[in-house]
């Protein structure tokens, strides 16, 4: 079937082609997309190639919501005319035959997957909004790292870095009773992370966040999520956890071997978390749940919302390094 997708050739820049996406087999479903949810971090990993998951043409997404279409006949659960909310789309090629790469393939009008596999489909519950579900990965990657750290009720935890990750850590740990601190450099995502709960807020390009940190809980924090996925952070951000304290790699620091000192988290016998992925569908039911019931206000993270024809231009902005660019989500009602 035609459709329109986001395209990322070799040269890193974006465009909306015609592409074919394949009829779906009995045991997948085929979606209209309603809304894809932009990952600025992974997806720009993808697109300069800090990491591959397969040769150019790329299409990047990897959360979207739609209605079904088509139900293919060993489907079960998912009906035809049934909101959900997907992870990409197996397959693509462009309208001359070129194959496209779906690194996950979301940001397309149609997609074809799936739902019982791990990064499938679900039904989207009542009272969740469309547009904001389509961005659930972020929340459930944070809502993961902070469910295998297990930060307890009263501890400290920093939150170092306040992108959609961050957001998600910031989230979780305020419903479990935790003591946050945010650390950014951006004011405005310091101000949802305000929002959002955090009891103290640490602008990096105004203060030291080691002194304050050191200020507000002496010794150091209980557990660190080190948010950013910026290899130059990973040793600042170790430096603020207490002894026999908890350090999460919560970004995603690409295909290069990264490094860290080794006395400063040897000294202070560290516990290290490495999630990977958003938890599947336990941590993806859960915060679509909890966007449902109003308990997570995910849509104060959507400061772009764009018709697919005008992404090209957000991705070159956001390509160049405009700061003001924290949650996109694409229309593609009219694709």
């Amino acid at each position: 079937m035609k459709a329109h997708a986001l395209i990322t050739g070799e040269d890193g820049k974006q465009s909306i082609e015609e592409v074919i996406v394949p009829e779906p087999a009995d045991n997948e479903i085929e979606v209209k997309t309603l809304f894809s949810g932009v990952s600025i971090g992974t997806e720009f990993a993808l697109i300069r190639n800090k990491i591959s998951w397969g040769p150019y043409p790329l299409c990047t997404g990897y959360m979207g919501t739609g209605i079904v279409e088509k139900a293919g006949k060993s489907v079960a659960g998912i009906a035809e005319g049934d909101t959900v909310y997907f992870r990409g789309c197996r397959a693509m090629t462009l309208a001359d035959g070129s194959p496209v790469s779906c690194v996950s393939g979301a940001h397309c009008s149609r997609v074809v997957l799936d739902p019982g596999t791990t990064h499938g489909a679900e039904r989207l519950p009542d009272g969740a909004d469309p547009a904001t579900a389509s961005m659930f990965v972020m929340p459930a990657v944070g809502l993961y790292g902070v469910d295998m750290a297990n930060p307890r009720m009263g501890e400290t935890v920093v939150v170092y870095g306040c992108g959609l990750i961050g957001l998600g850590v910031i989230a979780a740990c305020v419903h479990r009773g935790c003591r946050v601190i945010a650390v950014d450099v951006n004011a405005k995502r310091l101000a949802i992370a305000r929002m959002f709960g955090a009891d103290y807020l640490i602008d990096g390009s105004k203060e030291s966040a080691a002194d304050r940190v050191m200020e507000l809980s002496p010794g150091g924090a209980d557990t660190v999520f080190e948010c950013t996925g910026l290899p130059s952070q990973i040793d600042p951000a170790i430096a603020l956890c207490r002894t026999f304290g908890s350090f999460v790699w919560q970004g995603n620091y690409g295909a290069d071997p990264v490094s860290m000192h080794f006395l400063p988290a040897h000294g202070r016998r560290l516990t290290m978390f490495f999630p990977c992925d958003d938890g599947l569908q336990p941590c993806r039911r859960a915060v679509i749940r909890n966007i449902a019931m109003g308990a997570l206000r995910w849509e104060e993270c959507i400061t772009h919302r764009i018709g697919y024809r005008e992404a090209p231009d957000v991705y070159g902005r956001i390509g160049a390094g405009e700061t003001d660019i924290l949650g996109v989500v694409i229309d593609w009602n009219e694709g």
